[in-house]
């Protein structure tokens, strides 16, 4: 990979405020790891020439670990088992960007584990969403994606209750004042938060738009602009999780990604919009004022394979507590045409903002996984005229739809059988990534709960 000569130029000074690095400057190297996670290496940034000369050297299995950090080799065979071997990481260039919360003149930098033949891992999740964007790239096509995240600031008494509450300025009490959506108190209550995340988001040049309180107390959602780079607009979402928890801890809070961290209030969700530009730069989405055929047909597409990628959208057990009925989360898989509560709603179906917006994720979902499953299904609907069924309206409502499963189990067993997740993301991944969420969902099951002693031991 060649790059320009100005990096080095941008190592050596703080991009922010055009100073000179302090001496603690460092850069980090980061990798994804498979439930969204940032693992890496950091380094003194007199030795970064080893980063860009892709010297850099990790586990390969670093990329199999599961939520509690075990690699499980038993089940793998991809660590101890082969030698537990390294990969090269080799940084994505674009990437690049300052770390406002560390030593002046920091850098971060994102990387995907190559083979030392140079193949990129089967098991990187960029690589995984890079595959994807090839075929759209084989066809003259562009996706156009942004995502929007929801996450909760919470007290940081977490660590010693066992369980979140809400920052102090949002209570009466210690209970919340009640539900916040789009209430400026909210946002004016945790105003210096907020202002520290959005100066971190416009030093890493992320492009963040419109903050807004949520539901829950100390909710907030964070709209980043689209970009005619999904890699990118996942690279942006990864970097803005991280945002909020290092702002979170300048202000002696607790930012989560949890889907559901509240058994009583609203839980978090990461949705994404998306539109397919031609090599002439036209929305193939867009209507035109007429029938919106591909459109529908990419919903189609989407409903098609939702019940399959369901464990990439709620990767996790307690995912699966976001899916309730009459909630905002959808459990039927249904569209419709600014219709908030389908699984895939047409905000606009002419012009250049033609698009859908897929709502299903939580916010704890993997980005990079997250976009592969969705461009794999809009493919789907790309390729062939399919037809989505019946619309939902504010006055219809299709009867006898398909419905998304309440159960984590339920979930890995359909990813592992399914064809159209072997085809996007390859039967090595189908099998790791699907082996080791059900170890994660049997221990799940296996474990006894308080809700369990709370209902059941003293009565039965």
């Amino acid at each position: 990979m060649a790059f320009s000569e100005g990096i080095f130029k941008i190592m050596a000074e703080d991009t922010d405020h055009g100073t000179a690095a302090s001496g603690n400057a460092r850069i980090e190297l980061l990798l994804v790891g498979m439930n969204g996670d940032l693992r890496g290496k950091q380094i003194p940034l007199d030795g970064q020439n080893k980063i860009w000369a892709g010297e850099i050297r990790l586990p390969s299995s670093t990329q199999s670990l599961d939520i509690w950090g075990d690699d499980n080799d038993d089940i793998t065979g991809l660590s101890l088992s082969v030698g537990d071997p390294d990969g090269n990481c080799i940084p994505d260039e674009r990437s690049l960007t300052p770390m406002p919360w560390a030593p002046e003149g920091s850098m971060q930098v994102l990387a995907t584990m190559h083979e030392f033949d140079g193949t990129p891992s089967f098991m990187d999740p960029r690589a995984i969403l890079a595959s994807v964007l090839k075929r759209y790239d084989e066809r003259g096509l562009t996706p156009v994606v942004a995502t929007e995240l929801e996450f909760y600031a919470v007290d940081p008494n977490w660590r010693e209750t066992g369980r979140p509450s809400p920052p102090v300025s949002l209570t009466y009490q210690g209970e919340a004042n009640g539900f916040q959506l789009y209430d400026m108190s909210a946002v004016d209550a945790l105003d210096d938060y907020l202002q520290t995340v959005r100066a971190y988001a416009k030093a890493q040049g992320l492009p963040a738009d419109a903050t807004t309180a949520e539901f829950g107390p100390g909710q907030f959602e964070i709209n980043l602009l689209h970009r005619p780079d999904a890699l990118a607009a996942a690279d942006d979402c990864i970097y803005l999780k991280r945002i909020v928890e290092q702002a979170a801890r300048k202000h002696g809070l607790k930012s989560t990604c949890m889907a559901k961290p509240y058994s009583d209030h609203a839980g978090s969700g990461l949705h994404v919009h998306a539109s397919v530009i031609d090599k002439d730069g036209r929305n193939i989405l867009d209507a035109k004022g007429g029938e919106p055929r591909k459109l529908k047909s990419v919903c189609a597409g989407l409903l098609q394979t939702m019940r399959e990628a369901q464990l990439v959208f709620a990767p996790f057990a307690n995912s699966y507590r976001r899916f309730q009925p009459g909630s905002f989360a959808p459990v039927d898989l249904t569209w419709g045409y600014g219709h908030r509560g389908t699984a895939v709603r047409i905000p606009d179906l002419n012009g250049p903002a033609a698009r859908i917006e897929h709502r299903v994720a939580g916010a704890d979902a993997n980005p990079y996984l997250l976009l592969a499953a969705i461009l794999g299904g809009m493919l789907l609907g790309i390729d062939s005229e399919l037809d989505p069924g019946e619309e939902t309206t504010p006055s219809h409502t299709p009867a006898h739809t398909a419905q998304l499963t309440h159960d984590f189990l339920t979930a890995v067993d359909a990813f592992r059988l399914a064809p159209f997740i072997a085809d996007i993301f390859g039967e090595p991944y189908q099998k790791l990534y699907g082996d080791t969420k059900r170890k994660e969902a049997i221990t799940y099951l296996r474990t006894v709960s308080d809700f369990d002693y709370r209902t059941y031991l003293s009565r039965l």
